[in-house]
């Protein structure tokens, strides 16, 4: 009997793909969904001279494409996984192998990033579960990106200090200067990140307990937990949001500034939205001030959060006059989103305010937040220019701040910030 038995037994369409028994020593299997894409060696090559764990590493790639993706993808595909194979041939090392699928002709329905991870990650279960190594960890990372040569053994002194972790999400940085793109990518992939950044910390500022990154090339996740949380997602994008934001309910959440990964700043139209199609738009706006998200929202959504634990066993008549000193959006949106019947069902369900807590960040989880910020912005507030929402933030979270108000600066500034922690 294996620990993942059961979570097989639902996942129907599951097939072996991968006939070497793994290691006895293995804890860490790296996934790599590949779609499309010609700079994969590079990828290989910083896990390759990556300094080496104790335990053992395999690295699955998942190179796949749909049932109507045309010849010249299918053609890619098929040198990729040549060039993958005779690489592997070179690349032989008894604690870190390297395994290399590929998956034609998957659903149109669900084909793309989350079914290549899905098939990738589960294929991972399936050895750890031969194993009966419920601690092994899940590495999610794509094929443009890179790691820091001390990625594995960081990561395993983190597993080892704290064994219980369910998810780790990873610090990154993509490059912002160099010479493989045009100036006007490095110019937009600064912005993007820098927007990213202020997105989390602002959301951070706000008491929200998962104000995590969801970077599909960023996360690690315990086995256990992947089981438990049913596993990877079919989305075809957006699919490391879904999948971490069902893992963060569970706790044992860290994030791991001490290594980074450097995802590709490149522009891309392969999937509907995510870092590429961002890139891509901001390039072809030609705004020269980014929008985003008022801080005053944000604001105003701290002065909510910072009353849940009142809200533990309060009866309707005071609910209704605790909503009446809140800001006029937010009352609007907790009405429009039946917050007397969501608190009533929450209280009936919740023996302490622990569990209460738990339960509310549950049902106003991020989602309800993007449903807010988007209400706020239609009817309260307008977005305004990136430089000046970020410069609000650092304000607050005292952020020596210098004159040169650039998206550059600021980025570093928020880069900072975030490896101190």
């Amino acid at each position: 009997m294996g620990f993942a038995d059961f979570y097989f037994e639902r996942q129907r369409e599951f097939q072996v793909k991968i006939d070497n028994n793994p290691s006895k020593n293995l804890k860490y299997i790296v996934v790599i969904p590949c779609y499309y894409e010609f700079e994969i060696l590079a990828s290989l090559n910083s896990i390759w001279i990556s300094k080496r764990p104790k335990f053992s590493i395999e690295v699955i790639i998942v190179i796949n494409s749909s049932e109507d993706s045309d010849k010249k993808i299918l053609g890619q595909n098929k040198k990729t996984y040549n060039e993958v194979k005779d690489w592997i041939k070179s690349h032989e090392d008894s604690l870190l192998r390297f395994f290399v699928l590929n998956e034609q002709n998957l659903p149109e329905k669900f084909a793309g990033a989350g079914l290549a991870r899905k098939i990738g990650m589960d294929q991972a279960i399936f050895r750890f579960n031969s194993l009966d190594q419920d601690k092994g960890v899940i590495i999610s990372i794509d094929a443009d990106a890179k790691l820091s040569s001390n990625y594995f053994v960081e990561l395993e002194k983190h597993f080892n200090r704290f064994p219980k972790t369910n998810v780790v999400t990873t610090y990154f940085e993509h490059p912002i200067e160099g010479n493989e793109f045009k100036n006007e990518v490095y110019d937009a992939i600064t912005i993007y990140e820098l927007y990213l950044r202020y997105y989390k910390q602002a959301l951070n500022y706000t008491g929200f307990p998962y104000s995590h990154y969801t970077v599909g090339s960023c996360f690690a996740v315990n086995a256990k937990a992947y089981v438990k949380q049913g596993g990877m997602n079919r989305k075809q994008a957006g699919e490391d949001f879904y999948f971490l934001h069902k893992v963060f309910p569970l706790g044992n959440v860290f994030e791991l500034n001490t290594i980074c990964v450097y995802p590709s700043s490149r522009l891309s139209d392969r999937v509907p939205f995510g870092t590429g199609p961002m890139v891509k738009s901001i390039i072809e706006s030609g705004k020269e001030d980014f929008l985003t998200y008022s801080f005053d929202s944000f604001i105003e959504l701290k002065s909510f959060f910072e009353l849940v634990n009142d809200l533990f066993k309060i009866s309707s008549e005071e609910l209704k006059k605790l909503l009446d000193k809140l800001p006029g959006c937010i009352t609007e949106f907790l009405k429009k989103n039946d917050i007397d019947k969501a608190i009533q069902e929450i209280n009936e369900n919740s023996s302490n305010i622990k569990t209460f807590t738990k339960r509310f960040f549950d049902w106003f989880n991020a989602f309800r937040v993007l449903k807010f910020l988007n209400f706020a912005h239609e009817k309260y507030y307008t977005k305004q220019p990136l430089l000046i929402e970020a410069e609000k933030l650092m304000v607050l979270l005292v952020v020596k701040n210098t004159n040169e108000k650039t998206y550059k600066n600021y980025l570093e500034i928020f880069r900072r910030l975030e490896r101190q922690f």
